[in-house]
């Protein structure tokens, strides 16, 4: 676990230092890139859901682990969802994502923000921090979802 996640830390530097959609050479290398992105931050996001709800025993140090990769992948997707993107791959983004371009960027910078808090009350070590910081993060998730995304 500690190599995946270190290796996922370097990558995501890597990636957040090259200009975004230079990144990718095709609009299909955008879909494929953020829809990782956003699974993986899911995957990670789920087993902080899970200790929060008690469906899985409070570990402070793999909350902190898992959080600290949420936050890191919070800041990810957002730039692949770029001019043609709309258009290719199998997305199940809605047209407001480019229709509402404000909202959908003001919506994505509110993950960002709740993924910090998140990462920063998982930190603190305690059951009850998380599941203070959980509720926030899963609604703007759940915010964005509602309004950009095909069910």
């Amino acid at each position: 676990m500690k190599k995946i996640a270190a290796f996922v830390l370097v990558a995501t530097a890597a990636a957040l230092a090259t200009p975004a959609m230079a990144q990718f050479a095709k609009p299909e290398d955008a879909v494929k890139y953020r829809q990782s992105a956003l699974t993986v931050m899911a995957t990670h996001f789920s087993r902080l859901g899970a200790m929060a709800n008690g469906k899985a025993p409070f570990d402070a140090k793999q909350a902190a682990e898992n959080a600290a990769i949420v936050e890191t992948l919070s800041k990810l997707p957002w730039a692949a969802f770029g001019e043609g993107t709309d258009k290719v791959g199998n997305t199940k983004a809605l047209p407001e994502v480019w229709s509402q371009q404000a909202k959908f960027k003001e919506a994505s910078e509110k993950l960002i923000a709740e993924a910090a808090k998140l990462n920063a009350a998982a930190k603190v070590g305690t059951l009850d921090a998380l599941k203070t910081a959980f509720g926030p993060a899963g609604g703007a998730c759940k915010n964005c979802h509602d309004t950009f995304k095909a069910k």
